[in-house]
């Protein structure tokens, strides 16, 4: 049973047992007293020992932030993303909070205070590295934490689903717009996401050696979901991939030698030029998988082009055409 006086103005918690040395601890009401000695006393009960809580009280968030900034992140495909991010983290006056004093209404409070500054789906990403983070330093770096207080605080509903369609000539105008433009490969980037739905990154990261030109297919040893593919090229994305690598630099092992900022910026210019309005990069992924669709290709099929690994996330690329599905209904 725990010991409980008031000592100099204070209330002082004390905990005896058996096999651990004593601990004590003061605070300002009774109330807080008797709660300390509470949660102690059921930790020992649970696990037989009471952990050295210390820590928590001169460990803030963000020297944890800190930590996997500098130990966890640079392991990781999106290190420079998420290392940007962790920098914003902790520039937030929720990194000043020490551990032991870090609760849920703090969690939830820095959520809804982000939700009017950013997208519902930066906000989820920035929890997602606070939640990471504590789980890191529970299960590695040994921080005596009963329980990870992020994942206790709902996460913000992301509605970003975008049903953008190439319409009447866009394509065309496309085009043109990269022929009228200085980048020599643009217009085979365009193609090539029109007609495999690779994403940015996998385009801009492809290399020569990854082109079979016998068999016709890309194959992919890494991609945003962890694993590789293969992906088969139609004949205009074969015939635009060989008529570029005529034309390329032939030491060069990239394909498209360009950074995602270069394309981003690529990108607006080629809009303006075309007259295209609303039309994202990653639009012309949803393009080409609903285009696979519309030639009949199955779920199953459709995934394996687009490296899908939920079958159920296709939905949201399958904007087929009301016109030619009453056809293909009688």
């Amino acid at each position: 049973m725990a010991t409980i006086r008031k000592l100099r103005g204070r209330w002082q918690a004390q905990v005896r047992r058996r096999g651990m040395k004593p601990r004590c601890k003061s605070f300002d009401t009774k109330l807080e007293a008797e709660k300390w000695a509470r949660d102690l006393e059921a930790q020992v009960d649970r696990f037989g020992a009471a952990p050295d809580t210390r820590i928590l009280e001169s460990t803030t968030l963000g020297e944890l932030l800190e930590r996997y900034q500098r130990e966890v992140s640079p392991t990781k495909r999106g290190s420079v993303q998420e290392i940007q991010r962790i920098d914003v983290l902790r520039r937030h006056e929720l990194a000043y909070r020490t551990i032991i004093g870090l609760c849920q209404q703090d969690i939830a409070s820095f959520r809804d205070e982000r939700l009017r500054a950013v997208a519902p789906s930066t906000a989820v990403r920035e929890l997602a590295i606070l939640s990471h983070v504590i789980e890191v330093a529970i299960r590695d770096w040994g921080l005596p934490l009963a329980r990870n207080v992020v994942k206790l605080v709902r996460r913000p509903v992301i509605r970003n689903e975008r049903s953008r369609r190439l319409t009447g000539d866009e394509e065309q105008r496309l085009l043109y717009g990269c022929d009228a433009g200085q980048i020599p490969f643009l217009k085979t980037i365009v193609i090539l996401a029109i007609e495999t739905g690779m994403r940015r990154g996998e385009i801009l990261g492809l290399r020569w050696c990854e082109i079979s030109h016998n068999r016709r297919v890309i194959t992919l040893a890494m991609t945003k979901n962890g694993s590789g593919r293969e992906v088969p090229l139609s004949q205009r994305a074969f015939n635009a991939l060989t008529t570029w690598r005529d034309a390329a630099n032939p030491d060069e092992q990239r394909v498209f030698p360009m950074a995602p900022g270069t394309l981003e910026q690529a990108w607006r210019r080629l809009l303006t030029r075309s007259n295209v309005k609303a039309l994202r990069f990653h639009d012309l992924r949803h393009e080409a998988v609903s285009r696979l669709f519309e030639r009949g290709l199955n779920m199953i099929e459709v995934s394996s082009v687009s490296g899908h690994k939920e079958l159920r996330m296709l939905r949201r690329y399958t904007h087929l055409n009301a016109d030619d599905l009453v056809g293909r209904l009688g």
